[in-house]
């Protein structure tokens, strides 16, 4: 594994980041941007697949991690939705370079959309996998069992079992209450630009009712939700990998979509 690289942000947080820049020269496909999950690090195996890919196209990849995940500053309880996406902010205008094809992971689904909100005008598509968009309050809040809720409520912090053998990790109260300043899901997502989705059918974590959600609020006409019978949430089988590599294989040939065009002549 290489050294990471390390972008400090404003208030001295750090965080930890892989790039390479692409050719310079013959055809220039758009960067590719990877957001990784909850509680996961850009060392996983979609992040380093696309890296090793995009690297042998000569393809602009860059991925991070979040404060408090992997090798950035910080603790992972001192995390909120608006923070984590301050830091994909600050890779995304101070490491990265052109149109971003932006490929999101469960909670980097939800990160991809609101930098598209934000910056839809440097989005080349969107590459969604099992998207987690609105999860605290829409998936997570609704699954915790009572006893969980009430000691959020009352001691601002319960540690969740992890499905993942990784340890127990916190929800805090913070974490809930500021991730409705950056739901998605209430209004449309004003993006013209192709969309794929990918969902494991064994996807425990999130169901297919939300994802078609997700997929409706986007105003695109070209968005495709892909299901996969035997995958799970983490979609890190050969098989899937090969499929989140021809998803963006395809993207990043597609020509970017065309202005309107005045009167009838759109038509």
């Amino acid at each position: 594994m290489t050294p990471h690289s390390i972008l400090t942000r404003a208030d001295g947080a750090t965080i930890a980041y892989h790039h390479h820049p692409g050719r310079v020269d013959g055809v220039v496909l758009p960067g590719v941007l990877f957001c990784g999950g909850f509680h996961s690090s850009m060392t996983g195996a979609k992040a380093t697949m696309l890296d090793s890919f995009c690297a042998s196209r000569g393809q602009q990849f860059t991925r991070f991690d979040y404060q408090g995940h992997g090798a950035s500053s910080g603790e992972f309880a001192d995390g909120t939705i608006g923070t984590w996406f301050e830091d994909l902010l600050a890779v995304f205008e101070e490491v990265t370079d052109g149109p971003q094809i932006v490929v999101g992971s469960s909670m980097g689904g939800w990160m991809a959309l609101l930098l598209t909100l934000l910056r839809r005008d440097r989005i080349a598509g969107l590459v969604l996998l099992a998207p987690a968009a609105d999860f605290t309050t829409e998936l997570m809040w609704q699954a915790l069992p009572p006893e969980a809720r009430q000691q959020i409520q009352d001691e601002g912090v319960w540690l969740r079992p992890s499905v993942y053998d990784d340890g127990p990790y916190p929800i805090t109260r913070t974490l809930i209450e500021e991730s409705r300043d950056h739901l998605v899901l209430g209004q449309p997502i004003p993006f013209d630009g192709p969309v794929r989705i990918l969902l494991g059918q064994q996807d425990h974590v999130i169901p297919v009712d939300h994802v078609l959600r997700t997929a409706d609020a986007i105003t695109s006409d070209d968005v495709e939700v892909t299901l996969i019978k035997k995958a799970d949430h983490r979609l890190s089988e050969a098989a899937d990998l090969a499929k989140i590599r021809a998803a963006v294989a395809e993207l990043s040939n597609q020509p970017a979509a065309p202005a309107a065009l005045p009167g009838n002549l759109a038509s």
